[in-house]
């Protein structure tokens, strides 16, 4: 167990909402359509004055007006998102100077595993605590996943969102709170079914724009990704629990990625016969890739479902394939 408490939290919504009823309209469906096909009743668009480091700037500053901490008063700024803003320089370089502190020295870099960026970056954080390198971590993940969905597909374009999500973590003395476990798992033979190939080195201008273009456009494989994901949720459930001695019974509340409506649903039969405990807003939120598991933490933080002394499970999956949980006693 390492030691820490969570000691802030914030979320950043872009200000245009894009209803159901609006992609009704998009695609020539009667009204109600994308609702029953894919369980989404809104969801946010970014604006192009909404970019991933605004965002994030906007909920890691929130996260540090409820801890209480001065601006520099943290040791590290770990960026978790699924995509960055720019392949260089980090886009938590990028926050730190919106927050004001680019000429701070405070070490900031970013970490990647798609949707599971934010929860590779809080066990990352809470390494760092638990060796004493850090007392205070500061971790973020924005992303903007409308900038990369093919318009011609009904099914990405009404289930991902935009948003940002941010939470201040410390050292904590030996007692209750604190990360208990941890697991994560990586099947890369499923790299192919889900996939952002633009962006990085594998394709290259002189390839043309075309080819550009086409990268730029997010891929998927929706079925595929639900099999894989199935396969490696229980394993991962099982020793994640085990790791921190307690079982399926123990978890007060269940914090999962919003990949989808049967995808939470898929999360909620796990749980049964107490399903309520899994938070669900995918409805009104969407799958905003690596910033959906920080949103919903702090939804559930705001809104008292997440209240002190109680444990909480994280998990989710991710491209890659990839899927991951921890246990926090907050």
């Amino acid at each position: 167990m390492t030691p820490m408490k969570l000691a802030g939290w914030g979320a950043y919504r872009p200000e245009r909402v894009m209803t159901s009823d609006a992609l009704d309209a998009r695609f020539g469906q009667p009204s109600g359509w994308t609702e029953a096909q894919f369980g989404i009743r809104a969801r946010h668009v970014a604006g192009a004055h909404e970019t991933s480091s605004m965002m994030g700037a906007a909920a890691a500053q929130a996260a540090l007006t409820r801890a209480g901490w001065d601006e520099a008063e943290f040791d590290v700024l770990i960026g978790g998102c699924g995509v960055m803003e720019q392949p260089i320089p980090s886009t938590a370089a990028l926050v730190q100077h919106r927050l004001g502190l680019g000429r701070s020295g405070i070490m900031a870099f970013d970490v990647n595993q798609t949707c599971l960026s934010f929860l590779t970056a809080l066990d990352i954080a809470a390494m760092g605590i638990a060796t004493g390198r850090w007392r205070r971590a500061l971790i973020f993940s924005s992303d903007i996943a409308s900038a990369g969905l093919d318009p011609a597909n009904p099914k990405t374009m009404s289930i991902f969102g935009d948003g940002a999500a941010a939470l201040a973590v410390e050292a904590a003395a030996e007692g209750p709170a604190g990360l208990l476990s941890s697991h994560f798992v990586t099947n890369g033979a499923d790299h192919g079914l889900a996939q952002l190939r633009a962006g990085g080195t594998r394709l290259r201008v002189e390839e043309g724009y075309d080819a550009l273009v086409a990268g730029s456009r997010f891929e998927m494989d929706a079925f595929g990704i639900f099999k894989a994901a199935a396969r490696c949720l229980p394993g991962v459930l099982e020793r994640v629990l085990g790791d921190a001695g307690c079982g399926i019974d123990d978890i007060d509340t269940v914090v999962c990625h919003q990949a989808s409506a049967p995808g939470v649903e898929h999360v909620r039969r796990l749980f049964e016969p107490r399903p309520e405990r899994v938070i669900d807003i995918f409805a009104h939120a969407g799958n905003q890739i690596a910033a959906s598991i920080p949103t919903v933490l702090a939804h559930g933080l705001e809104t008292g479902r997440i209240v002190p002394g109680s444990t909480v499970l994280m998990l989710g999956t991710a491209a890659g394939i990839s899927a991951g949980a921890m246990v926090l006693r907050v």
